[in-house]
């Protein structure tokens, strides 16, 4: 497998005298399998001119598949300039996590309105398939593909490509679950994320900010440099590529980052080879030796049903402070969902218990029965209906103990205040695709 790097910075194309080293453009990596298949991952401003690369004579494949990891600008303004998706007679199909509102096709359609963009979506030459995916697998050509969900302010997918006996995944716009890194005990989600990694020969993650700038950066989305170096230690992966430059950050910047973070592996005693991703960059990945190239459990296929055919999901807020349910109630409000409101844990158990909501998002201290009262009697119902639903519990307690505690309860996942509203609503639409299956 072939991986090459045509843009690395986070955010904001940065180009310039002090990002010459590690690039300007933003997000996109093409990857060539063995047998021939061409897959992109992101297109960002890179995108430009690895489309020209790939319309080089001898070059022009007839078919590729192009994975989004989600839809902010910095990884689809590349888009609209990415010259094969104009060529008559060829086929690219394109995925990107489903939204509960605006497909991939007209999301991206958007930004090429005329407002914008002299060329409509309709107007490239070449077939053109849209894809609107959860978590799952599926084939790209010859490569198997695992789609897994990241911790950012947008539905996020991180891919997993499996091919000739390796394994590169890609984890950008990801941010730790839990502010304590991996303590023990760890979150269930970041200890997911280490098995979606898991023996990697290549992890290509996010590493946008430094120890020192990331609790100012907290719920924006990104991780510490030092903790996609944690994760890649446990998952045993055999190569960490830092990726997402900030575009505050300029080549020695990166240089500094790139030393902390191979000092951070070999204090855990971890031979994992450590570099920046650089624009240009070429890597050639081979199996190691006595490596399996597998993932570590198989997952489901991702669903193609348009998320229109669903009803409304239900939604049901309960904290004792009404500023709280107010702003839930605001952030949710324009996704369409039914939501209900109870201001004390005795009403809300009721009402879950009468309305069957698809998500429950609770206080942890409220007067009467508090979050986790509410939480276990869910857990402890014979209906599947209750004791399945997702519980996202929202509390300013932090600690590892008092998340161990909360988990113990049957708690799904945390959102601590003080929160980002896109953060919320990022959390709840990637809990309830999982909840739907679809």
């Amino acid at each position: 497998m072939r991986i090459r790097f045509w843009g690395t910075r986070g955010s904001l194309a940065k180009p310039g005298p002090d990002t010459v080293r590690y690039g300007g453009n933003t997000s996109c990596i093409e990857v060539r399998a063995a047998d021939g298949t061409v897959i992109v991952l992101d297109c960002g401003t890179g995108a430009h001119d690895l489309g020209q690369a790939l319309l080089a004579p001898g070059e022009r494949p007839r078919r590729g598949h192009l994975l989004i990891s989600h839809t902010h600008w910095d990884h689809i303004q590349g888009f609209p300039f990415f010259g094969p998706l104009f060529v008559p007679d060829t086929e690219w199909d394109v995925y990107a996590p489903r939204g509960l509102s605006h497909s991939l096709e007209a999301t991206l359609a958007g930004q090429m309105q005329y407002a914008y963009f002299p060329i409509t979506l309709g107007q490239m030459g070449a077939t053109i398939r849209y894809h609107d995916i959860d978590e799952g697998t599926f084939e790209a050509g010859g490569v198997r593909v695992i789609a897994r969900y990241m911790n950012h302010p947008a539905v996020t997918l991180g891919y997993r490509l499996e091919a000739d006996g390796v394994v590169l995944v890609y984890a950008t716009d990801h941010e730790p679950h839990s502010p304590h890194q991996l303590a023990a005990p760890i979150h269930h989600e970041d200890q997911r994320h280490v098995d979606f990694l898991a023996g990697a020969d290549l992890v290509v993650h996010d590493a946008q900010y430094t120890e020192a700038e990331y609790p100012a950066k907290m719920t924006w989305g990104h991780s510490p440099a030092t903790q996609a170096v944690d994760f890649a230690v446990a998952a045993r992966a055999r190569m960490l590529a830092l990726f997402h430059h900030d575009p505050d950050r300029d080549d020695d910047g990166v240089d500094r980052l790139v030393e902390v973070c191979r000092a951070r592996a070999r204090k855990a005693g971890s031979p994992l080879d450590i570099f920046a991703a650089a624009e240009g960059q070429m890597i050639d990945l081979e199996p190691a030796e006595g490596a399996a190239g597998t993932s570590p459990a198989p997952a489901r296929a991702p669903a193609s049903t348009p998320a229109a055919s669903y009803r409304p999901a239900t939604i049901l807020i309960a904290d004792d402070e009404v500023y709280i349910v107010e702003l839930l109630t605001e952030t949710l409000g324009p996704g369409g969902f039914r939501l209900l409101c109870a201001y004390d844990g005795k009403s809300a158990l009721a009402i879950a218990q009468s309305e069957y909501p698809d998500l429950v998002l609770l206080d942890w201290t409220m007067p009467g029965l508090d979050g986790l009262d509410v939480c276990r009697a869910l857990r402890a119902s014979d209906d599947p209906r209750l004791n399945a639903v997702p519980v996202l519990l929202v509390t300013a307690h932090g600690t590892a103990e008092e998340t161990a505690v909360g988990f113990d309860a049957g708690v799904t996942d945390y959102i601590v205040k003080p929160f980002k509203s896109t953060h919320v609503r990022s959390r709840v639409e990637s809990w309830l695709m999982r909840r739907r299956g679809v």
